[in-house]
Protein backbone atom coordinates (compact mmCIF):
# COMPACT_ATOMS: atom_id res chain seq x y z
CA UNK A 1 0.00 0.00 0.00
CA UNK A 2 1.39 3.38 -1.02
CA UNK A 3 1.83 6.23 1.44
CA UNK A 4 -1.02 8.16 -0.21
CA UNK A 5 -3.42 5.26 0.30
CA UNK A 6 -2.27 4.90 3.89
CA UNK A 7 -2.89 8.60 4.56
CA UNK A 8 -6.30 8.53 2.86
CA UNK A 9 -7.42 5.43 4.76
CA UNK A 10 -6.17 6.88 8.03
CA UNK A 11 -7.98 10.16 7.39
CA UNK A 12 -11.19 8.33 6.48
CA UNK A 13 -11.04 6.20 9.63
CA UNK A 14 -10.34 9.27 11.78
CA UNK A 15 -13.21 11.20 10.16
CA UNK A 16 -15.70 8.35 10.64
CA UNK A 17 -14.61 7.89 14.27
CA UNK A 18 -15.11 11.62 14.87
CA UNK A 19 -18.59 11.49 13.31
CA UNK A 20 -19.60 8.48 15.43
CA UNK A 21 -18.42 10.19 18.62
CA UNK A 22 -20.16 13.46 17.65
CA UNK A 23 -23.51 11.88 16.68
CA UNK A 24 -23.74 8.66 18.74
CA UNK A 25 -27.56 8.46 18.79
CA UNK A 26 -27.92 8.83 15.00
CA UNK A 27 -25.14 6.33 14.34
CA UNK A 28 -26.66 3.84 16.78
CA UNK A 29 -30.02 4.13 15.03
CA UNK A 30 -28.48 3.55 11.59
CA UNK A 31 -26.38 0.60 12.75
CA UNK A 32 -29.44 -0.92 14.43
CA UNK A 33 -31.41 -0.55 11.21
CA UNK A 34 -28.71 -2.45 9.33
CA UNK A 35 -28.72 -5.17 11.99
CA UNK A 36 -32.51 -5.50 11.77
CA UNK A 37 -32.40 -5.74 7.98
CA UNK A 38 -29.84 -8.51 8.25
CA UNK A 39 -31.76 -10.40 10.95
CA UNK A 40 -35.23 -10.00 9.44
CA UNK A 41 -34.45 -10.18 5.71
CA UNK A 42 -31.05 -11.73 5.00
CA UNK A 43 -30.99 -14.65 7.43
CA UNK A 44 -34.48 -16.06 6.67
CA UNK A 45 -34.13 -15.70 2.91
CA UNK A 46 -30.46 -16.58 2.35
CA UNK A 47 -29.26 -18.93 5.09
CA UNK A 48 -31.44 -21.95 4.12
CA UNK A 49 -30.39 -21.59 0.48
CA UNK A 50 -26.72 -21.37 1.46
CA UNK A 51 -26.98 -24.59 3.47
CA UNK A 52 -28.91 -26.49 0.79
CA UNK A 53 -26.66 -25.28 -2.01
CA UNK A 54 -23.55 -26.27 -0.07
CA UNK A 55 -24.93 -29.78 0.46
CA UNK A 56 -25.84 -30.18 -3.21
CA UNK A 57 -22.36 -29.13 -4.34
CA UNK A 58 -20.49 -31.25 -1.76
CA UNK A 59 -22.51 -34.37 -2.54
CA UNK A 60 -22.09 -33.89 -6.32
CA UNK A 61 -25.85 -33.62 -6.85
CA UNK A 62 -25.79 -30.68 -9.27
CA UNK A 63 -26.48 -32.89 -12.32
CA UNK A 64 -29.57 -34.41 -10.73
CA UNK A 65 -30.78 -31.05 -9.43
CA UNK A 66 -30.85 -29.41 -12.88
CA UNK A 67 -31.90 -32.50 -14.81
CA UNK A 68 -35.24 -31.01 -15.86
CA UNK A 69 -33.88 -27.65 -17.06
CA UNK A 70 -30.54 -28.87 -18.40
CA UNK A 71 -31.90 -29.96 -21.82
CA UNK A 72 -33.06 -26.36 -22.39
CA UNK A 73 -30.50 -24.18 -20.63
CA UNK A 74 -27.67 -26.62 -21.32
CA UNK A 75 -28.29 -26.46 -25.06
CA UNK A 76 -28.86 -22.70 -24.97
CA UNK A 77 -25.64 -21.87 -23.12
CA UNK A 78 -23.72 -25.04 -24.11
CA UNK A 79 -22.36 -25.36 -20.59
CA UNK A 80 -21.98 -28.30 -18.22
CA UNK A 81 -24.61 -29.13 -15.59
CA UNK A 82 -22.65 -27.50 -12.76
CA UNK A 83 -22.74 -24.16 -14.62
CA UNK A 84 -26.48 -24.51 -15.28
CA UNK A 85 -26.91 -25.11 -11.56
CA UNK A 86 -25.02 -21.88 -10.88
CA UNK A 87 -27.25 -19.96 -13.30
CA UNK A 88 -30.42 -21.43 -11.79
CA UNK A 89 -29.47 -20.69 -8.18
CA UNK A 90 -28.07 -17.27 -9.02
CA UNK A 91 -31.28 -16.10 -10.70
CA UNK A 92 -33.79 -17.76 -8.34
CA UNK A 93 -32.07 -17.19 -4.98
CA UNK A 94 -30.57 -13.82 -5.77
CA UNK A 95 -27.61 -11.84 -4.49
CA UNK A 96 -25.13 -12.87 -3.12
CA UNK A 97 -25.96 -16.52 -3.83
CA UNK A 98 -24.77 -16.13 -7.42
CA UNK A 99 -21.27 -15.22 -6.25
CA UNK A 100 -21.39 -17.75 -3.40
CA UNK A 101 -22.29 -20.66 -5.70
CA UNK A 102 -19.83 -19.68 -8.44
CA UNK A 103 -17.01 -19.56 -5.88
CA UNK A 104 -18.02 -22.88 -4.27
CA UNK A 105 -18.27 -24.69 -7.62
CA UNK A 106 -14.86 -23.31 -8.57
CA UNK A 107 -13.31 -24.27 -5.23
CA UNK A 108 -14.74 -27.79 -5.54
CA UNK A 109 -13.23 -27.97 -9.08
CA UNK A 110 -16.60 -28.63 -10.68
CA UNK A 111 -16.07 -25.65 -13.00
CA UNK A 112 -12.95 -23.87 -14.25
CA UNK A 113 -11.95 -20.24 -13.80
CA UNK A 114 -13.42 -19.06 -17.12
CA UNK A 115 -16.77 -20.67 -16.32
CA UNK A 116 -16.76 -19.19 -12.81
CA UNK A 117 -15.97 -15.72 -14.21
CA UNK A 118 -18.82 -16.08 -16.69
CA UNK A 119 -21.30 -17.02 -13.94
CA UNK A 120 -20.13 -14.18 -11.72
CA UNK A 121 -20.61 -11.67 -14.54
CA UNK A 122 -24.38 -12.11 -14.92
CA UNK A 123 -25.82 -14.43 -12.22
CA UNK A 124 -25.26 -12.33 -9.09
CA UNK A 125 -28.41 -10.16 -9.14
CA UNK A 126 -31.06 -8.92 -6.74
CA UNK A 127 -33.34 -11.87 -5.95
CA UNK A 128 -36.88 -12.11 -7.41
CA UNK A 129 -38.50 -12.54 -3.98
CA UNK A 130 -36.83 -9.33 -2.77
CA UNK A 131 -37.67 -7.56 -6.04
CA UNK A 132 -41.36 -8.55 -6.07
CA UNK A 133 -42.08 -8.30 -2.35
CA UNK A 134 -40.04 -5.20 -1.44
CA UNK A 135 -38.80 -3.17 -4.41
CA UNK A 136 -41.89 -2.95 -6.62
CA UNK A 137 -44.37 -2.33 -3.73
CA UNK A 138 -42.06 0.33 -2.24
CA UNK A 139 -41.88 2.07 -5.63
CA UNK A 140 -45.68 1.70 -6.07
CA UNK A 141 -45.20 -0.05 -9.41
CA UNK A 142 -48.03 -2.45 -10.23
CA UNK A 143 -46.97 -3.76 -13.62
CA UNK A 144 -44.61 -6.68 -13.03
CA UNK A 145 -43.61 -8.11 -16.41
CA UNK A 146 -41.77 -5.06 -17.89
CA UNK A 147 -39.74 -4.62 -14.72
CA UNK A 148 -39.00 -8.35 -14.43
CA UNK A 149 -37.70 -8.23 -18.00
CA UNK A 150 -35.54 -5.25 -17.13
CA UNK A 151 -34.22 -6.83 -13.94
CA UNK A 152 -33.60 -10.39 -15.17
CA UNK A 153 -34.03 -10.46 -18.95
CA UNK A 154 -31.15 -8.06 -19.52
CA UNK A 155 -28.56 -10.03 -17.48
CA UNK A 156 -29.79 -13.29 -19.04
CA UNK A 157 -29.23 -11.94 -22.56
CA UNK A 158 -25.94 -10.42 -21.43
CA UNK A 159 -24.88 -13.86 -20.21
CA UNK A 160 -25.62 -15.33 -23.64
CA UNK A 161 -23.60 -12.53 -25.26
CA UNK A 162 -20.65 -13.19 -22.96
CA UNK A 163 -20.85 -16.95 -23.48
CA UNK A 164 -20.59 -16.82 -27.26
CA UNK A 165 -18.76 -13.55 -27.95
CA UNK A 166 -16.33 -13.03 -25.04
CA UNK A 167 -15.84 -16.51 -23.56
CA UNK A 168 -16.56 -18.54 -26.69
CA UNK A 169 -12.89 -19.31 -27.33
CA UNK A 170 -12.17 -20.13 -23.68
CA UNK A 171 -15.06 -22.50 -22.95
CA UNK A 172 -15.60 -25.50 -25.18
CA UNK A 173 -18.85 -27.23 -26.03
CA UNK A 174 -20.60 -27.99 -22.74
CA UNK A 175 -17.40 -26.87 -21.01
CA UNK A 176 -14.10 -28.72 -20.83
CA UNK A 177 -13.63 -31.54 -18.36
CA UNK A 178 -11.62 -30.68 -15.27
CA UNK A 179 -9.30 -33.47 -14.13
CA UNK A 180 -10.12 -34.35 -10.55
CA UNK A 181 -8.81 -36.78 -8.00
CA UNK A 182 -11.31 -39.30 -6.79
CA UNK A 183 -12.65 -38.22 -3.44
CA UNK A 184 -15.18 -39.74 -1.14
CA UNK A 185 -18.63 -38.19 -1.26
CA UNK A 186 -19.55 -37.08 2.28
CA UNK A 187 -22.57 -38.53 4.01
CA UNK A 188 -25.75 -36.48 4.35
CA UNK A 189 -24.96 -35.52 7.95
CA UNK A 190 -21.34 -34.64 7.15
CA UNK A 191 -22.43 -32.45 4.23
CA UNK A 192 -25.11 -30.81 6.38
CA UNK A 193 -22.68 -30.06 9.21
CA UNK A 194 -20.03 -28.60 6.92
CA UNK A 195 -22.58 -26.58 4.94
CA UNK A 196 -24.09 -25.07 8.11
CA UNK A 197 -20.63 -24.12 9.37
CA UNK A 198 -19.70 -22.45 6.07
CA UNK A 199 -23.09 -20.75 5.74
CA UNK A 200 -22.88 -19.34 9.28
CA UNK A 201 -19.55 -17.71 8.48
CA UNK A 202 -20.83 -16.27 5.21
CA UNK A 203 -24.10 -14.93 6.64
CA UNK A 204 -22.29 -13.39 9.62
CA UNK A 205 -19.94 -11.49 7.28
CA UNK A 206 -22.88 -10.25 5.26
CA UNK A 207 -24.46 -8.94 8.45
CA UNK A 208 -21.30 -7.04 9.30
CA UNK A 209 -21.28 -5.40 5.88
CA UNK A 210 -24.94 -4.39 6.19
CA UNK A 211 -24.39 -2.80 9.61
CA UNK A 212 -21.26 -0.95 8.50
CA UNK A 213 -22.68 0.43 5.24
CA UNK A 214 -25.95 1.46 6.91
CA UNK A 215 -23.83 3.33 9.44
CA UNK A 216 -22.25 5.27 6.56
CA UNK A 217 -25.66 6.80 5.84
CA UNK A 218 -24.71 9.33 8.52
CA UNK A 219 -22.30 11.00 6.06
CA UNK A 220 -24.83 12.02 3.34
CA UNK A 221 -27.34 12.83 6.11
CA UNK A 222 -24.89 15.32 7.62
CA UNK A 223 -24.11 16.84 4.22
CA UNK A 224 -27.86 17.23 3.54
CA UNK A 225 -28.26 19.30 6.71
CA UNK A 226 -26.12 22.05 5.22
CA UNK A 227 -27.75 22.06 1.78
CA UNK A 228 -30.27 24.82 1.00
CA UNK A 229 -33.14 22.34 0.50
CA UNK A 230 -36.36 21.40 2.27
CA UNK A 231 -36.57 18.43 4.68
CA UNK A 232 -38.04 16.40 1.81
CA UNK A 233 -35.12 17.36 -0.41
CA UNK A 234 -32.70 16.44 2.34
CA UNK A 235 -34.29 13.00 2.64
CA UNK A 236 -34.14 12.52 -1.13
CA UNK A 237 -30.46 13.48 -1.22
CA UNK A 238 -29.70 10.99 1.56
CA UNK A 239 -31.72 8.32 -0.26
CA UNK A 240 -29.94 8.89 -3.59
CA UNK A 241 -26.53 8.71 -1.92
CA UNK A 242 -27.66 5.81 0.26
CA UNK A 243 -28.56 3.66 -2.76
CA UNK A 244 -24.88 3.70 -3.72
CA UNK A 245 -23.95 2.63 -0.17
CA UNK A 246 -26.58 0.05 0.84
CA UNK A 247 -29.41 -0.42 -1.64
CA UNK A 248 -32.16 -1.54 0.77
CA UNK A 249 -31.75 1.42 3.09
CA UNK A 250 -31.61 3.83 0.15
CA UNK A 251 -34.82 2.44 -1.37
CA UNK A 252 -36.53 2.73 2.00
CA UNK A 253 -35.66 6.44 2.20
CA UNK A 254 -36.68 7.22 -1.38
CA UNK A 255 -39.94 5.29 -1.36
CA UNK A 256 -41.95 6.01 -4.52
CA UNK A 257 -40.22 9.35 -5.16
CA UNK A 258 -37.65 8.15 -7.73
CA UNK A 259 -38.61 4.77 -9.27
CA UNK A 260 -36.56 5.28 -12.46
CA UNK A 261 -33.39 5.96 -10.47
CA UNK A 262 -33.91 2.96 -8.18
CA UNK A 263 -34.59 0.54 -11.03
CA UNK A 264 -31.49 1.75 -12.88
CA UNK A 265 -29.19 1.46 -9.87
CA UNK A 266 -30.45 -1.99 -8.80
CA UNK A 267 -28.21 -3.92 -11.24
CA UNK A 268 -25.16 -2.19 -9.73
CA UNK A 269 -26.30 -2.92 -6.18
CA UNK A 270 -24.21 -0.38 -4.29
CA UNK A 271 -20.90 -0.58 -2.45
CA UNK A 272 -22.29 -2.94 0.18
CA UNK A 273 -23.19 -5.48 -2.50
CA UNK A 274 -19.75 -5.19 -4.06
CA UNK A 275 -18.06 -5.67 -0.68
CA UNK A 276 -20.29 -8.67 0.07
CA UNK A 277 -19.48 -10.18 -3.31
CA UNK A 278 -15.78 -9.74 -2.59
CA UNK A 279 -16.23 -11.63 0.69
CA UNK A 280 -17.76 -14.53 -1.28
CA UNK A 281 -14.91 -14.80 -3.82
CA UNK A 282 -11.84 -13.59 -1.91
CA UNK A 283 -10.53 -17.13 -1.37
CA UNK A 284 -10.38 -17.63 -5.13
CA UNK A 285 -8.55 -15.84 -7.95
CA UNK A 286 -11.78 -14.44 -9.40
CA UNK A 287 -11.54 -10.70 -10.09
CA UNK A 288 -13.73 -8.23 -8.20
CA UNK A 289 -12.72 -5.46 -10.64
CA UNK A 290 -13.96 -7.56 -13.55
CA UNK A 291 -17.21 -8.12 -11.65
CA UNK A 292 -17.67 -4.38 -11.09
CA UNK A 293 -17.02 -3.71 -14.79
CA UNK A 294 -19.80 -6.13 -15.79
CA UNK A 295 -22.16 -4.53 -13.26
CA UNK A 296 -21.48 -1.10 -14.73
CA UNK A 297 -22.21 -2.38 -18.23
CA UNK A 298 -25.48 -3.98 -17.06
CA UNK A 299 -26.44 -0.73 -15.33
CA UNK A 300 -25.83 1.28 -18.52
CA UNK A 301 -27.91 -1.16 -20.61
CA UNK A 302 -30.69 -1.03 -18.01
CA UNK A 303 -30.78 2.78 -18.21
CA UNK A 304 -31.28 2.58 -22.00
CA UNK A 305 -33.98 -0.08 -21.56
CA UNK A 306 -36.06 2.11 -19.25
CA UNK A 307 -35.48 5.23 -21.34
CA UNK A 308 -36.78 3.38 -24.40
CA UNK A 309 -39.71 1.91 -22.45
CA UNK A 310 -41.19 5.11 -21.06
CA UNK A 311 -44.75 3.86 -21.63
CA UNK A 312 -44.43 1.23 -18.87
CA UNK A 313 -44.70 3.94 -16.21
CA UNK A 314 -48.28 4.78 -17.18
Amino acid sequence: MTKLKIYLCSFGAFLLTLVILSFPADCLSLALKGLNLWFEKMIPTLFPFMVLSGMIIQMNLTDAFVKILNPVLGRLFRLKSACIYGILVGFLCGFPMGAHVAARLYEEKQINRQEASLLLAFCNNIGPVYFLSFVLPTLSLHKKLPFLLGMYGIPFLYGLFLRYVIYGKHIGERGEKIPQKEKAVPSLLQALDDSIFRALGSIAKLGGYMVFFNLLFILPALVAKYLPVSPKGSRLFTGFAGCFLEITGGIGLLGEQAPFFVLCVLPFGGLSCIAQTYSMIKHTDLSILEYVMHKMILTAVTVFYYLLSANIWS
